[in-house]
């Protein structure tokens, strides 16, 4: 049996980059023939320190402590076949670990979801912003052997330091994320977005259309944020929810109508849409930015929508109030959509063929 030895930053089922981009393919991976073995350095508890606000000693003493595990993942990388690096193996500038990796001998995989060529630090990690570089993730895609890349914007930029690079998107588990079995149509309607404290800003480009929605249905209607529980607003009536992994399906199938308003800007140019093909898994109609790879998955006024501007944002949202018709239909063409293209089953030999090749 061949070994995978898979080096990211978080525990499993903790990063949705993680989640949806490999762990999820390990039980189909291991039925195939490969030993999975993932490797990382922040725990559940070392995150609380780390990406929240704190002394800088503590999170030098994390720090340190994250590298020497990492010291400990080079020293036992040796008898693995394929070692796999999901966007670095360290969060410093330096490619240290990367270069150990390779002199393993193991093949060297390279896995990326975001455009993180570009300089992003964590409002709980100003001051440590330095210690970045985030022009190493050009280095790491030179030395890789294989590199996957999440879509196409993605592959154009390792296209410039490697030639050998494969699209393989953000997938769902379509197993796992199922619709409820039976939608109410005469209830009031629920308008939900999903995303993390670092992308409530994101949420917040829609509010103006969400407050002439509330104006013109009244108590028709009402909105959900999963993801930032102290995130609050008065006038929309909105307490933010924390994210639960056990709870995150049905907690998103309360949706009626989801939403992934986006900046257009370089980074979320390389985004994969996993918030808007969750939705869509779940036979939630989707209204999304025309940003990134969002252009390939929606075709307008079929699978979902795409909005550039407040009025056609209101416009579309209240389309799909109006009609629920509308909304099933849309729905079931967006789930049908996440089953052809961006589920595991659709993907899984992709990752047969990286591996195998």
């Amino acid at each position: 049996m061949a070994r995978i030895l898979f080096i990211a930053a978080h525990r499993p089922n903790r990063s949705p980059s993680q989640r949806f981009r490999f762990e999820s393919y390990f039980d189909f991976l291991q039925s195939n023939g490969y030993e999975c073995k993932l490797k990382y350095i922040i725990s559940e508890k070392t995150d609380r320190i780390f990406y929240h606000p704190t002394s800088l000693l503590r999170k030098s003493i994390i720090f340190l402590q994250c590298f020497l595990l990492r010291i400990w993942h080079v020293m036992i990388s040796g008898g693995y076949d394929i070692i796999f690096i999901q966007r670095e193996a360290f969060m410093t500038g330096s490619i240290f670990f990367e270069q150990m990796f390779k002199k393993s001998g193991a093949k060297i995989i390279f896995d990326f979801d975001d455009a993180i060529w570009k300089h992003d630090v964590s409002a709980a990690n100003k001051k440590l912003g330095w210690l970045k570089r985030p022009g190493k993730t050009a280095d790491i895609i030179a030395l890789a052997d294989v590199v996957i890349a999440g879509n196409s914007y993605l592959q154009n930029f390792a296209a410039r330091y490697n030639s050998h690079i494969v699209i393989i998107p953000t997938t769902i588990d379509t197993e796992k994320y199922t619709p409820r079995k039976h939608k109410s149509y005469t209830k009031k309607i629920c308008i939900g977005w999903s995303g993390s404290i670092t992308t409530i800003r994101h949420f917040e480009m829609a509010i103006p259309v969400l407050l002439q929605l509330k104006e013109k249905y009244a108590d028709a209607i009402y909105f959900s944020v999963i993801g930032d529980e102290k995130y609050y607003h008065h006038d929309l009536n909105i307490k933010g929810k924390a994210w639960n992994s056990a709870t995150e399906v049905d907690d998103l199938n309360e949706f009626d109508i989801g939403i992934m308003p986006l900046p257009d800007d370089e980074w979320t140019k390389g985004k994969c849409a996993l918030k808007g093909l969750q939705y869509m898994a779940l036979q939630i109609p989707t209204v999304m930015s025309p940003v990134g790879v969002n252009n390939e998955i929606i075709i307008q006024g079929e699978n979902g929508y795409l909005c550039s501007t407040n009025e056609e944002w209101f416009a579309a949202l209240s389309l799909l109030i109006d009609d629920a018709a509308l909304r099933s239909k849309t729905g079931i063409a967006a789930r049908h959509t996440v089953e052809q293209k961006f589920s595991i089953v659709a993907r899984e030999n992709s990752y047969l063929d990286v591996l195998n090749g």
